[in-house]
């Protein structure tokens, strides 16, 4: 089960990769002209901004695989 898990997280990584190469250009110079305080900040908006999302999807992707689990088990046991 952990194996599957590795497995789909690298999937899921390697098939985000794309989006990395979508920034604006316009959000980009103006991100690169600020001070290092203000780089980092933005990295931890960022981070921030996407916790409630990564959370609500890991938890949607936990439960679906447990209630199929929980469905396959009992479907096992009326066979």
């Amino acid at each position: 089960m952990r194996l599957r898990t590795a497995i789909l997280a690298a999937v899921l990584f390697l098939c985000a990769a794309p989006a990395f190469g979508q920034a604006c250009a316009m959000c980009y110079s103006s991100a690169a002209g600020t001070s290092q305080e203000g780089q980092r900040a933005l990295r931890r908006g960022i981070v921030v901004l996407m916790m409630p999302v990564v959370g609500l999807m890991s938890l949607g992707l936990w439960s679906a695989f447990h209630y199929s689990r929980k469905r396959d088990l009992e479907q096992s046991l009326h066979s």
